[in-house]
């Protein structure tokens, strides 16, 4: 449950969300400028990325910073190891926090180096894409990648803090929104019909120029994704709603270097036509529609032999089936232990 607090500094927009072993400070419709009011700048250090530096270095002034290259490509063992190096010699301590700064890669990285340097020390995240504010910076899930197989390696690890400051959206690229609103529209698909409706009565234009709505939205869906975390933090049952599009996705993403909205809506698609054939799902077009409407793509030509083999490897897999994610209905999302074989085939049958 969330509670509505004053903090004792006077950040607004505070409310504290507790999950198994920790609690988490949400700061909705906050500002970055308030960050030195969250943590002490001296025992601080930012992590971010060349892009991201280039925007706002001023506002990290007083600050240590590690600045990182710019990409997925980027999210693996040897990044980790260059920050790790850098640590050391910056004298980061237990008692050190480091803050994530960028998108849903810096968020990984910076929760998974706070999770093994020193056995552990604090982090925060100040999410700068639609895509980190309403998925990435949420639930605790911190890792990099392996080659083609996207979070290989990680941990579930709650941040000491989430900073919510929508006007760091203004730079953003029209992939970029339209890489946030994929997700947007997993969770209105896997949990909330009313906002899967919101979605087709309002605009890609209007939730972009409407600082208001656009804040309502992303606090909506912060939430929405933080009550099913809280309820099964270590994905054993719920969570896992949210691996929805997610499972042939990620066998398509960092083959074919899609923005990771791009490929999640393409499993989107499968994953509705799979719901169709085995659940009498009803509005896959709906779906269709509405990724096309926030200038998402669903449909894609990809070597599904490569695919198939990408997601055998798949963490949801076990043995020979895995648990996809399909829907009942919109607003109803379920688990379902499908042989892979059945999988293979339906795939290579559309």
């Amino acid at each position: 449950m969330a509670k509505n607090l004053n903090s004792p500094l006077g950040v607004r927009g505070k409310q504290t969300f507790q999950f198994t072993t920790a609690s988490v400070d949400y700061y909705f419709n906050a500002s970055i400028k308030q960050l030195h009011e969250i943590v002490d700048p001296s025992h601080a250090i930012i992590i971010t990325d060349e892009n991201i530096n280039a925007l706002h270095a001023a506002k990290f002034k007083g600050f240590k910073t590690i600045v990182i290259p710019v990409g997925e490509k980027h999210k693996n063992q040897t990044t980790i190891n260059v920050i790790i190096n850098q640590l050391i010699v910056l004298q980061a301590d237990r008692k050190s926090t480091l803050i994530g700064i960028g998108g849903g890669v810096i968020t990984d990285i910076t929760g998974y180096v706070a999770s093994i340097y020193m056995r552990g020390i604090a982090f925060g995240f100040v999410p700068t894409t639609l895509l980190a504010m309403v998925d990435a910076s949420i639930g605790g899930k911190n890792g990099i990648d392996v080659g083609i197989y996207k979070n290989m390696i990680g941990i579930i690890r709650q941040p000491k803090f989430l900073l919510y400051d929508v006007s760091l959206l203004k730079t953003l690229s029209l992939a970029d929104w339209s890489n946030g609103f994929a997700e947007i529209i997993k969770h209105a698909c896997i949990k909330d019909a009313p906002m899967f409706k919101l979605l087709k009565e309002n605009s890609f234009v209007k939730f972009r120029t409407n600082k208001e709505l656009l804040a309502k939205l992303v606090e909506r869906n912060a939430k929405l994704k933080t009550k099913i975390v809280q309820q099964d933090e270590f994905e054993q049952g719920d969570r896992k709603l949210l691996n929805y599009g997610h499972t042939l996705g990620h066998a398509l993403e960092n083959e074919y270097e899609l923005y990771h909205g791009q490929a999640v809506a393409i499993g989107m698609v499968y994953a509705g036509i799979i719901s169709k054939q085995l659940l009498k799902f009803k509005q896959s077009d709906a779906v269709v529609q509405i990724l096309a409407k926030y200038g998402l793509p669903t449909q894609m030509n990809f070597d599904k032999t490569k695919a198939i083999e990408v997601l055998k490897m798949d963490k949801k897999r076990d043995k020979a089936t895995i648990n996809y994610i399909l829907l009942e209905k919109i607003g109803k999302g379920v688990v379902k232990q499908l042989p892979l074989a059945e999988v293979e085939k339906i795939i290579f049958g559309l």
